[in-house]
């Protein structure tokens, strides 16, 4: 059995480009040696970082292989199908899916919509008998669990009973017996986080995408079935229950010929359109007629979901599922409850107090955030602001090196405090050859030969003015091509030069030494004299049998040339011998 998260991360594949971070809802990522992660704490499994991750880092567990193999164990096993997989599924009737899920081990098929009616007429009765109260539904275990763990205040406020899976689960115990194991087929993810904690009623759930690569591999084409009698749903078909997928289709459920101007009954669908419909609700006063809010997760409900084969195309789905729908009449909505589906939904407030203001500040200043302006709220990190991020630092969410103009900051940095400390001469020039950027080292060769016009600061000065070889820097500007290891004459000096690109036709780079100096003159022939020993010792690899001993003579030469030039002998020459 697979243990993990319904959503993890395989490590090896994350990037850190932090779009998921960026994309989740409830910043329910935790970012720790530049990989993103999920915090199950925080976690309501709406599958944004699944669909937005660039290097598929973000996986859902796969349930197939537990799903095949209970198909083949003594209980029977029946599908509880999503409606939505009349638009996931559009050129496939619906006996023609029960004939495939027959084939693939299934001994029965039925409609989780049967659950989503009973949880209507729950709803319905709740209203009649107390009226005037405020009722979140309980449809969505997404929404449910955003509630529950990111506005726990309002969480007396969502129906107590079961989801319509967990409902339709109890339905089908109820009449097929207990023993039964049930498998859940849809778009959702959060429904592997039902079946999760409740094993006594769910098995397992997959999701359409499971169900395609299992009709594949099983080579089992619905389309090309021939249904018998006996391949319908059961216990029986549902009817408005089939409209749960889209939004408003509870409501319809609830309560016949609702209207949009019915201040009593709300549908809001999307997890931003939920989370601004909540906004203020602990504030309204009392209602006569009481407020029933259907919140969905997915934008247009479920049949957007976020294991959806085709996402979008919402007004042809919606229009698939509204003329495939067998509606009773009118006096039968809604229905009666046939069965007991209460459960307590309990407040899961993150463990965390939230940071003190004082403390923010203190770990932005840590990132160079020292005032308000400096707070560039630019989202780099993934967060709507440079506080936000201050208060997953402090949670260790994420990390420093998620801030962009503070690493770019910190990069500038290091590479000025180098070009600076570099012995070498290092210049920096734009395309039209003025100075960007310079050492000390390349004023002073610069000074060192102009002495009477030597200019007090190099930068914004062009090249052309300063250097007699500066067609070399143009050279490598028009052509990116860079020159390495040149030997120039400058004045009455020879400059070893290398020219560089930095930013493509833009900007380049170059180190000049000058190796007339003594010092720099026996660093080149120590080198120099180096290079020599490998080549040489890579031709005797190839011709050993011609050189003999020649060409270990020529190394013992060679190193004692080295030898010579070295720091340590020079300072043991002036010295004398110093043995006693």
């Amino acid at each position: 059995m697979d243990n993990r998260s319904p959503i993890y991360t395989e490590k090896h594949e994350c990037q850190d480009c932090y779009k998921c971070v960026r994309q989740c809802p409830v910043k329910a990522i935790r970012v720790q040696d530049a990989y993103a992660t999920i915090v199950a704490e925080m976690c309501i499994y709406c599958g944004a970082c699944v669909s937005i991750c660039p290097n598929t880092a973000k996986h859902v567990r796969n349930d197939l292989p537990r799903a095949r193999q209970l198909v083949k164990l003594p209980p029977r096993v029946f599908v509880s199908l999503a409606p939505s997989w009349i638009t996931e599924f559009p050129d496939i009737t619906a006996d023609q899916m029960i004939a495939a899920l027959k084939r693939l081990g299934f001994t029965g098929v039925s409609e989780t919509a049967l659950g989503a009616q009973q949880v209507s007429a729950h709803v319905a009765q709740s209203l009649r008998e107390q009226p005037g109260q405020i009722l979140l539904s309980s449809a969505c275990p997404t929404v449910v669990a955003y509630v529950q763990k990111h506005r726990p205040h309002l969480t007396a406020a969502v129906t107590g009973l079961f989801s319509p899976l967990l409902a339709h689960c109890r339905m089908l115990r109820r009449h097929f017996g207990e023993t039964i194991a049930i498998v859940f087929i849809g778009p959702c993810i959060a429904k592997k986080l039902e079946a999760d904690d409740n094993p006594d009623l769910l098995d397992i759930a997959l999701t359409f995408e499971d169900l395609r690569l299992w009709l594949a591999a099983e080579r089992v084409d619905p389309r090309s079935l021939t249904p018998g009698a006996e391949d319908l749903f059961v216990p029986q078909a549902a009817e408005e229950g089939v409209l749960y997928p889209v939004d408003g289709g509870m409501i319809a459920g609830i309560r016949a010929h609702c209207r949009v101007d019915d201040a009593s009954f709300m549908s809001f669908s999307g997890l931003p359109a939920v989370e601004n419909a909540l906004d203020g609700l602990e504030d309204l006063g009392p209602l006569e007629q009481g407020l029933f809010l259907e919140l969905l997760a997915c934008e247009g409900g479920c049949i957007n979901g976020p294991k959806v084969t085709r996402p979008g195309n919402t007004v042809a789905k919606r229009h698939r599922v509204l003329v495939n729908a067998h509606l009773p009449d009118a006096h039968a909505v809604p229905r009666l409850p046939e069965i007991e589906i209460q459960r307590p939904i309990k407040a899961l407030p993150l463990s965390q107090p939230p940071p003190t203001e004082a403390r923010i500040s203190e770990v932005l200043r840590s990132i160079g955030k020292r005032s308000i302006e400096d707070e560039l709220n630019c989202g780099g990190c993934g967060y709507d602001s440079c506080r936000e991020f201050g208060k997953a630092l402090i949670a260790q969410r994420a990390e420093r090196a998620m801030c962009v103009s503070w690493m770019r900051q910190l990069a500038f940095k290091k590479a000025n405090v180098l070009i600076h400390k570099m012995p070498s001469a290092v210049v920096i020039v734009d395309s039209d050859l003025r100075v960007l950027e310079c050492n000390a080292a390349f004023v002073a060769i610069i000074n060192d030969h102009y002495p009477a016009a030597a200019p007090v600061e190099l930068e914004g000065l062009c090249l052309t003015g300063l250097l007699p070889f500066h067609n070399l820097f143009a050279s490598v500007l028009k052509n990116d091509m860079d020159i390495l290891d040149r030997d120039v004459r400058f004045v009455d000096t020879i400059l070893h030069l290398s020219i560089f690109t930095i930013d493509p036709h833009a900007v380049v780079g170059a180190i000049l030494q000058d190796i007339t100096r003594p010092a720099v003159q026996k660093e080149q022939v120590i080198r120099r004299a180096r290079e020599v020993i490998q080549k040489n010792l890579a031709t005797v690899q190839k011709i050993a049998y011609l050189l003999g001993e020649n060409a270990a003579e020529s190394e013992v030469t060679l190193n004692s040339i080295i030898e010579s030039f070295s720091p340590a002998k020079i300072e043991g020459d002036d010295g004398g011998d110093n043995r006693d």
